[in-house]
């Protein structure tokens, strides 16, 4: 993500969306307008935007449609919603569709810029796996998509390693020295709400591990070997659950 957050606002009120340009602008932002979703669809294609704040109701594609073409050229985009009509029926629609979340109008700016400051934000994994091989190339991949990476091959050592600003764990759930179920039991003492994927090359050999594992919550279960694409979809839902909450 570059220095300075790219937004773009697309609306079809164009004093609506300048003022909120100018807003952006003097608190450091770069800011991008569009006027429709089809012109905006052209700017995302062109350029790396951060975010986009996004009008429902236009004319040629409302928001709702240009959000989940968003979905098909960007799905990890961050896309927030806003709307003068808080009980349209498309504003449950852009919610079930996986927008960040629904605004309404007149919006609440230092609560977007809270938002925004929050997408500065590294993304941060703690992996915790005694495969090194395993460690290294899933490090190295993580690392070119930006992520922060803390390797843990030691499991006892986890707690000493994690701290509160960590966004997700991967926990490997065949640890040689310990058992993966008493490492999740741990983070939940001290973490109950932190994201952690469990992860295992043996699907029926942990079966009844990964069923008991469901008492002490857990996002969800990779198996072994996985493809990137699976864990980066993962990664991106929980991003933006995080950011979600930011507006909520």
């Amino acid at each position: 993500m570059s220095e300075k957050l790219n937004i773009l606002i697309v609306d079809d009120d164009h004093r609506m969306a300048k003022t909120l340009a100018d807003i952006f602008k003097v608190k450091g932002f770069e800011v991008e307008v569009a006027h429709g979703g089809l012109e905006a669809l052209k700017k995302i294609e062109e350029f790396p935007f951060d975010s986009v704040l996004t009008d429902i109701k236009m004319p040629q594609m409302n928001g709702v449609d240009f959000y989940k073409a968003i979905k098909n050229l960007q799905p990890e985009l961050p896309v927030v919603l806003m709307t003068a009509y808080a009980n349209d029926a498309l504003v449950k629609e852009g919610l079930e569709a996986g927008a960040i979340s629904v605004l309404n109008k007149p919006l609440d700016i230092n609560l977007l810029l809270s938002f925004f400051s929050s997408l500065r934000k590294e993304h941060s994994i703690v992996l915790v796996d005694d495969d090194a091989n395993f460690c290294k190339t899933l490090g190295d991949i993580l690392r070119l998509r930006n992520f922060a990476i803390e390797k843990v091959s030691n499991p006892h050592k986890v707690m000493k390693a994690l701290k509160p600003d960590a966004q997700v764990v991967l926990l490997d759930m065949n640890l040689n020295s310990i058992n993966g179920l008493d490492v999740l039991k741990e983070i939940r003492e001290k973490y109950p709400h932190k994201p952690v994927i469990l992860v295992t090359g043996y699907r029926k050999e942990m079966a009844s591990v990964i069923e008991t594992a469901h008492e002490f919550s857990f996002y969800t279960c990779l198996y072994k070997p996985f493809q990137i694409k699976e864990l980066l979809q993962v990664l991106s839902q929980i991003y933006h659950q995080e950011l979600a909450k930011v507006l909520s």
